[in-house]
């Protein structure tokens, strides 16, 4: 199949589907007493899946085209701007995102101390109810430098095991 013989694209897609699965032990060992199977479909968290999917295509291309090829530039480039991009823009978003959880709570808890009739006038002026547990789940926007770095590291061993199954082929 055509799509097998893209070496770069698939330890990319091998460090994604490696990283996410892994968040779910790492989550579990650091003993998150809130962390649920659903942490695997999520952004943010350790490692960076990220991070490992454009770590991953660099070495890729470095092993198959050389250091000095355009590709490996090109690829670095992107690498450097979405790992960035993770712990700068995406963190701040799932840091304010935070913060806005914590207003909810406790305009909700406000709410509650108005007699019933301005709690369904609160109600009714809410375009739709807001759940704070469901949105926490927003809040692993970004990634801590961490969990980049390992992301990073999780991308370079996947691509070598990957080329042990290249080269059994």
């Amino acid at each position: 199949m055509m799509i097998f013989e893209n070496f770069p694209l698939i330890c990319s897609l091998a460090a994604i589907i490696f990283t996410q699965a892994l968040k779910y032990p790492i989550a579990i060992f650091s003993k998150d007493k809130k962390t649920s199977l659903s942490i695997v479909t999520t952004t943010g968290g350790m490692p960076s899946s990220h991070s490992a999917a454009v770590s991953s295509l660099i070495t890729a291309l470095i092993l198959q085209y050389g250091i000095g090829s355009g590709y490996v530039a090109i690829a670095t480039t992107f690498g450097v701007i979405v790992m960035f991009d993770s712990m700068g823009v995406r963190r701040q978003s799932g840091e304010q995102g935070i913060v806005l959880i914590d207003a909810i709570k406790e305009l909700t808890r406000l709410s509650l101390k108005f007699p019933k009739n301005e709690q369904e006038l609160i109600a009714e002026e809410a375009e739709e109810k807001i759940y704070p547990e469901e949105m926490a789940v927003k809040k692993y926007l970004g990634h801590k430098p961490s969990e980049v770095f390992v992301g990073l590291l999780t991308g370079i061993f996947v691509t070598f095991i990957v080329r042990l199954f290249y080269e059994q082929i």
